[in-house]
């Protein structure tokens, strides 16, 4: 059958929920995707938050937005998540496992040999067993309507390690458990897509490169020269991918890693 390259990219009316959707890049994927006429589902700890990108979306689009007090370390959580989820939309086409742990300024600069155990946990926690969790949850769902797209995110620090001489003393490098778990990423979406053939569920990767927030212009100076098109990404541009990743655009692809980071790992 000829797809229709016109509505290639159509999300309208899919359900999409989105963990982390109070952070920087879950609003981004939010309001892009709101505004392709998707369901989305804004889960995170920061409820208030939520509620807040839930109005503002509301008095924009048509399309129902549903905010949701999420906490990816407990199962109840996530169990009460699904079943609002399901009750309200009937079905869940999409889930973009966002929400990750990165520690605080001061746990990104302490050295490897000090950092506290219940750091590394707490990121183990939430960033790995969350998605776990996120997917039996869902995949659950998604292998009873014999359709379902997962999007993980990784980072290009699951590829890569952090070049330290960029980073120095700043809070900007990444604590060794956000990498790791981030590696772990790349290989929970190979195993899924694997697990999950023939069922009518892909399951893909998107790893996003550094993003411009202000950053002391030095530091933003040193990582742009690191990028082959000599600047960190915008925010926003990582709504095309997530709008390619949750569509029919993308339904020859499962179990690969869509990696976006301005060349960064290309050479």
């Amino acid at each position: 059958m000829h797809m229709d390259s016109k509505n290639i990219f159509d999300v309208s009316g899919k359900t999409i929920i989105i963990t982390g959707a109070a952070g920087m890049l879950g609003t981004e994927y939010a309001k892009g995707l709101s505004e392709k006429g998707a369901n989305v589902v804004l889960a995170d700890l920061d409820f208030k938050k939520c509620k807040e990108i839930s109005l503002e979306l509301g008095k924009k689009y048509a399309n129902k937005t549903l905010p949701i007090n999420l906490d990816l370390t407990k199962i109840l959580s996530i169990k009460n998540m699904v079943k609002k989820v399901v009750k309200k939309y009937g079905k869940i086409d999409v889930l973009i496992n966002n929400a990750a742990y990165q520690g605080d300024d001061k746990l990104r600069t302490i050295p490897f040999e000090k950092l506290p155990l219940k750091s590394w946990n707490k990121a183990i926690d939430v960033n790995l067993t969350g998605i776990f969790l996120c997917c039996q949850e869902i995949g659950k769902i998604m292998l009873k309507q014999k359709n379902g797209v997962i999007i993980n995110i990784s980072s290009t620090y699951g590829i890569v390690a952090p070049d330290q001489r960029i980073y120095g003393k700043s809070s900007q490098n990444s604590a060794i458990f956000y990498a790791a778990t981030k590696s772990a990423v790349l290989n929970l979406t190979r195993y899924l897509a694997a697990y999950w053939q023939g069922k009518g569920i892909r399951v893909n990767t998107l790893s996003p490169g550094g993003v411009e927030r202000n950053q002391e212009a030095g530091f933003r100076k040193k990582y742009a020269n690191k990028t082959m098109l000599g600047r960190m990404a915008k925010k926003d541009e990582y709504v095309g991918p997530i709008i390619f990743l949750a569509s029919d655009a993308s339904s020859y692809m499962t179990g690969s890693n869509l990696i976006v980071d301005g060349g960064w790992t290309a050479w």
